[in-house]
């Protein structure tokens, strides 16, 4: 909420500079527009995109997750059960025994 004051702020001051700049005896119409563009939508653009960046990565990681629940489930239904490794079967020895040389 308070970004919203800042950039509404920052926006009223760059169309003041603008209309100053076009009405001044030695400014343009075209100085004018770029008084705002330049000091004005550019940089309000570039802040709002920067501010906006955590929850882009927020929203991509959430996505990302959503797809990979989906995949596990689309394979657990597959397999026809819900848990991966409850088929029966023992599970092997991951390091073989050690045995003493005679």
């Amino acid at each position: 909420m308070f970004i919203h004051l800042i950039v509404i702020g920052w926006l009223y001051v760059a169309v003041m500079m603008a209309v100053a700049e076009a009405t001044n005896t030695t400014g343009t119409v075209l100085g004018a527009i770029f008084t705002f563009l330049l000091y004005g939508l550019a940089p309000v653009a570039l802040v709002i995109y920067l501010m906006a960046t955590p929850a882009r990565r927020r929203a991509i990681k959430e996505r990302e997750a959503q797809a990979q629940e989906a995949a596990r489930r689309a394979a657990a239904e597959a397999a026809g059960s819900d848990l991966p490794d409850q088929r029966g079967e023992a599970p092997a020895d991951a390091v073989a025994p050690v045995r003493k040389e005679p």
